[in-house]
């Protein structure tokens, strides 16, 4: 055989491996991995919430500078989130976030200070993704979250299947 007919015959296996490497996203992150609890308010307006502590960034999806998981491929998606904030005594501030796609709720979390002493909430949800679009967590006016080493405000996102062509 010449060297051009065998590269043809690898480039049918070699757009497989690729296509096979171009579908595994995954990602989750903890809001950070402090020894102590500490907390992250925003009481003017709301803003993403930048999760610090990157337990799995497949695929690269997601900045961990901004906050922003950048869907790379289009598909059906697996998207949760997971709240936590102490039911601190005399505190009025609810523990609340908003899963966003390309700014838009797709879910809210909420939960507020009741006879407990911590609060938490969590969603998961399956949404049809385009490469391109823009996934983050964005905390409302008002609300806390607080997390330390045990990870209780967790961001995670995982294509579960492809839409695109192959």
């Amino acid at each position: 055989m010449t060297v051009e007919e065998l590269n043809k015959q690898l480039m049918n296996p070699k757009m497989l491996l690729n296509n096979t490497r171009a579908n595994r996203s995954a990602f989750s992150v903890a809001l950070n991995n402090e020894k102590t609890l500490s907390c992250f308010d925003v009481l003017s307006r709301s803003r993403v919430i930048i999760y610090k502590h990157v337990l799995l960034n497949l695929g690269g999806g997601y900045n961990v500078q901004t906050g922003v998981f950048t869907v790379p491929r289009s598909g059906v998606y697996s998207l949760a989130v997971s709240i936590y904030g102490p039911g601190l005594s005399g505190r009025t501030q609810p523990t609340c976030a908003d899963l966003q796609v390309n700014g838009k709720t797709v879910a809210g979390l909420f939960e507020k200070t009741g006879l407990d002493n911590e609060d938490s909430n969590t969603v998961v949800v399956a949404v049809q993704l385009k490469a391109g679009d823009i996934v983050t967590v964005s905390l409302p006016d008002g609300c806390i979250v607080c997390d330390d080493t045990n990870h209780f405000n967790t961001f995670t996102g995982f294509l579960l299947y492809s839409t695109d062509k192959m």
